[in-house]
C-alpha cells in the first residue's frame, strides 16, 4: 500500500456573519479594535461551500468565529449536506442541532475547559451525545517556552491542557479527529509551525488537520514530510479565493492526493 499523503483541506471562517481571514492573536473581546482582519469576502458562505464541493474537498470545517454567526454557517451546510465540519461554540446542547443542520462531524474545544481547566466529564458528555465518529477535538494552541498549550475562547485564553501524545492519546479514546489552529502563526502568512507538525505527526493516530501560516503551495508537501503523512494542511489567508497572492486555489486543488480517503 502506498505511503499516505497529506491533502488539502479547505475552510471558511465566519465573524460577524461573513467570510474572512483574520490575524488569530488578534481577536479579543476586551479589546475589538486590535482586530487584524486580512480579507472580507463580498462571496456568501454558500459560494465557498458550493466551490469546495465541486472540487469534492471533504474534510474541511467551518468556524464560527464568535456570535452572529449562525445563520452564515446554516447557509454554508446547506450548500454541502454532509461535506463540512463545524466548530465554534460547539456544546454537548447544540452539537446534535449542527449534526442536523447538515455538518458532517461537529468540532469542539471551548466546552471542555470550563475556567480554562480540562474537564473529562463534559469530553465524554459531548462523545455519548453524538457519538466517537462524528466528533472532532480542536487542539488549538500557542507556543509557551518548547511546549504548545491549547488556547480557547478563539484563541485568547490558555489552557491547562499542554498538546502532547498524552494528552492526544487521552482525546482520541473519545474523538475522530483532530484540528491544530497554530493561533500564534495563524493568518500571517508567514510559514507553518514545522516543529509542531513534525510533533504532531508523531504523536497523533487520528486523522489531524493544521492550520496557520501556510504560505506556499510547497507547504503541502512539506506537511507531509515532517508529519509522516499523518497531517492534512488547511491554507488560509495565503490563498487567492482569500484575498491572498502567495497561492493559487486551482493550482493547489490539482496537486496529487495520493490515498485520497473520504475524511468528512
Amino acid at each position: 500500500v502506498a505511503p499516505r499523503r497529506s491533502i488539502f483541506r479547505p475552510c471558511i471562517d465566519l465573524h460577524e456573519g461573513q467570510v474572512k481571514q483574520i490575524v488569530g492573536g488578534t481577536l479579543s473581546d476586551s479589546n475589538p479594535a486590535a482586530l487584524k482582519t486580512n480579507f472580507i469576502a463580498s462571496q456568501s458562505p454558500g459560494d465557498f461551500a458550493r466551490l469546495y464541493k465541486r472540487h469534492d474537498l471533504r474534510g474541511g470545517h467551518i468556524i464560527k468565529l464568535g456570535p452572529g454567526n449562525d445563520d452564515a454557517a446554516r447557509e454554508a451546510l446547506a450548500a454541502w449536506p454532509g461535506g463540512l465540519q463545524i466548530g465554534g461554540g460547539v456544546t454537548d446542547a447544540n452539537a446534535q442541532e449542527w449534526l442536523d443542520a447538515g455538518a458532517s462531524k461537529a468540532i469542539v474545544t471551548s466546552y471542555l475547559f470550563p475556567a480554562g481547566k480540562f474537564s473529562l466529564e463534559r469530553l465524554q458528555a459531548i462523545s455519548r451525545t453524538v457519538g466517537k465518529d462524528r466528533l472532532v477535538v480542536d487542539v488549538s494552541c500557542r507556543r509557551r517556552g518548547d511546549k504548545w498549550l491549547v488556547a480557547m475562547n478563539k484563541w485568547q485564553d490558555i489552557t491547562d491542557m499542554e498538546v502532547c501524545k498524552e494528552s492526544l492519546d487521552l482525546l482520541s479514546d473519545y474523538c475522530r479527529q483532530f484540528l491544530v489552529h497554530a493561533a500564534d502563526v495563524e493568518g500571517l502568512c508567514q510559514g507553518i509551525d514545522e516543529d509542531l507538525v513534525k510533533r504532531l505527526g508523531e504523536w497523533v493516530t487520528l486523522p489531524t488537520t493544521y492550520a496557520g501560516g501556510a504560505k506556499h503551495i510547497n507547504d503541502l508537501s512539506l506537511v507531509g514530510r515532517l508529519s509522516g503523512g499523518k497531517v492534512d494542511l488547511t491554507y488560509g489567508s495565503a490563498l487567492d479565493i482569500f484575498g491572498g497572492t502567495l497561492v493559487n486555489f486551482e493550482d493547489l486543488v490539482q496537486v496529487p492526493h495520493g490515498l485520497r480517503e473520504a475524511c468528512g
